[in-house]
Order: structure tokens, then C-alpha cells, then sequence
């Protein structure tokens, strides 16, 4: 699958998606400089099932977030199924994910390495936030129905789009219980 992106639009997996547009229907149609809706901070409420896009205290948008398998649980080794907690940055992004775009989290930090060097395991990585399955296994009432995924954040490829449009490299993240 091929991905581009230019200053109007993405296009990726046959759609084509206007961000310009995007970004009118979040300002409610008025024209407002990028950096008002630029969050300087992403929270992750897990027991809520929120993610929200802060800036200057203030919420920006919050969005339902679907987790791993063994979503009450922190992660602890790779594989385990569980959604990190603690304080983390978005370093990097992929147009080119097996999921509608994806951002990674720069999951383990140092307490979560030291953790997994206690147990002897390896505390995995290549945790995302990430839109839905490019090929889809399952119904679309699947994945807005339970936590799904291996121990990502997951959201609908709408909400996908603004944290994609919202967030830049190294904006920081905290995923609380």
C-alpha cells in the first residue's frame, strides 16, 4: 500500500483524506493559526477508555481509545497483551502502518527497562496509537466494541487523523490507569 502526503491531503489504502477540510470542521470553520490546535500533550485515561489532546491545560478534543487484551493491567513484558503506563513521547510516525496511520510511543522508558530487567524478560516495544486494520479480520462493530489489540492504543481512523494532525515528534504522552 502506497502512502503520500503534501500540504492538502493523504492519500492512503484507496482514500483520499482533505486535511485542510479537516482542520475547517475543527476550528468550526473559522481560519485559526496551526499552533491553536497543536496539543502540547496527549493524556491516556485507561479505566475510561480516553485519550486526550491538551494544550495549555485545556482540552483540545477527547477521543474513545480501545487497548490491548489485558487492558487493567501495566505492561510488563512483551507479548503480555497490556497497555504501558507512565510517561512517554510520541518519537515517530508511519503512514505506512498495517493500521490506518500510526504514531509510535516511546515505550519502555528507563523504569519500565528496569522493571523487565528484574524479571528477566524483555519488556517488548512498538507500541502505537493507530487507526483501525488496513485488512480488517473482523466486523467494524469488532473493533469499537472491546479492547482489541496487542497492547496499542487504537482509535477510529477519523480520530486517527486529528492526533496525526494535532501532535508533532516528541509530544509528550501520559497513560495513567
Amino acid at each position: 500500500m502506497r502512502a503520500a502526503i503534501n500540504n492538502q491531503c493523504i492519500w492512503h489504502g484507496g482514500r483520499l483524506v482533505l486535511l485542510s477540510l479537516l482542520l475547517f470542521s475543527i476550528a468550526g470553520a473559522a481560519i485559526v493559526e496551526e499552533s491553536d490546535w497543536t496539543a502540547d500533550k496527549v493524556l491516556v485515561l485507561k479505566a475510561q477508555r480516553k485519550l486526550f489532546l491538551i494544550k495549555d491545560d485545556r482540552i483540545l478534543k477527547a477521543i474513545d481509545i480501545r487497548l490491548g487484551l489485558v487492558p487493567d493491567e501495566k505492561k510488563l513484558n512483551e507479548g503480555d497483551f497490556r497497555t504501558p503506563e507512565g510517561s512517554y513521547l510520541l518519537d515517530r510516525r508511519n503512514l505506512n502502518s498495517d493500521y490506518f496511520l500510526s504514531i509510535h510511543i516511546s515505550y519502555p522508558n528507563a523504569q519500565d527497562l528496569s522493571e523487565a530487567r528484574g524479571t528477566g524478560l524483555s519488556p517488548g516495544g512498538n507500541i502505537m496509537i493507530h487507526g483501525l486494520p488496513n485488512e480488517r479480520q473482523h466486523e467494524r462493530e469488532y473493533y469499537s466494541g472491546w479492547d482489541w489489540t496487542d497492547g496499542c492504543i487504537a482509535v477510529s481512523n477519523t480520530d486517527m487523523v486529528d492526533i496525526w494532525m494535532m501532535t508533532g515528534v516528541d509530544t509528550p504522552i501520559e497513560i495513567l490507569p
